[in-house]
């Protein structure tokens, strides 16, 4: 029997944690549910779920902050849950390093609907051994874009020699860049490749992990192409 998703949801509303939770579990989820950051940092120590779902707003340890708090011990993938669609609610989750979030009220088949494109794509960093005009290959399924070297097969990234930590959708991010350098890459068409949006999603989602992924691999290997997207500089 394959094993059951464990799935971390901290929000403060009683009747929508009781809801959200039964709704997750009638799909086959298995859902810890707490109340508050606190509860919710403690039973993610404990359980080491296999994704979590953070309001923004819980008391104790705000949802923000439990994500950079999780952030720094794990790279499981966070989606935050926020009341509103508000810019600074978004940003700030996002830079914090959540992967994705969903504006409340939500329906229920969509916020599982996001869950499974999230575990999808942390399954394996789709990307493969592929051959990229403007890289040169070091070794087997390995890329090398002047120092920065990413290892398609083995899912590893060096710059200058030294691993570079990425969670797996930065990684995500990576290869679509590198599997087409110097090509513009659109927002929408990241949104479609990396988060698996078959619909046309909020931008921002990629704009606040491009930078994230800048400041680690270098601010100048990506170039914005106001207008039109991004590209890998070959």
């Amino acid at each position: 029997m394959a094993e059951q998703t464990h799935v971390l949801f901290v929000e403060d509303d009683d009747v929508i944690r009781e809801a959200t939770q039964l709704a997750l579990e009638r799909d086959g989820f298995a859902v810890t549910a707490m109340p508050d950051g606190l509860s919710g940092l403690e039973a993610f120590r404990a359980d080491r779920p296999h994704i979590a779902l953070l309001d923004v707003m819980v008391p104790g340890l705000d949802g923000v902050s439990l994500c950079r708090r999780i952030r720094d011990e794990s790279t499981v993938p966070v989606i935050m849950l926020s009341a509103r669609a508000d810019s600074i609610d978004v940003v700030l989750g996002l830079e914090a390093g959540a992967d994705d979030y969903v504006t409340k009220p939500f329906d229920g088949a969509v916020l599982v609907a996001r869950i499974r494109a999230v575990l999808r794509r942390f399954g394996h960093a789709n990307g493969g051994a592929q051959t990229t005009e403007g890289a040169s290959s070091v070794d087997g399924g390995v890329l090398a874009f002047g120092d920065l070297e990413i290892d398609t097969e083995g899912m590893e990234v060096l710059k200058g020699g030294t691993p570079v930590a990425l969670t797996p959708t930065e990684m995500r991010l990576l290869l679509e860049f590198s599997s087409a350098p110097g090509t513009v890459l659109s927002r929408d068409k990241l949104l479609e490749r990396v988060w698996d949006y078959g619909w046309g999603g909020d931008t921002r989602v990629v704009d606040v992990h491009v930078q994230r992924l800048r400041t680690k691999i270098g601010q100048d290997r990506i170039e914005t192409v106001r207008g039109f997207g991004y590209k890998l500089k070959a």
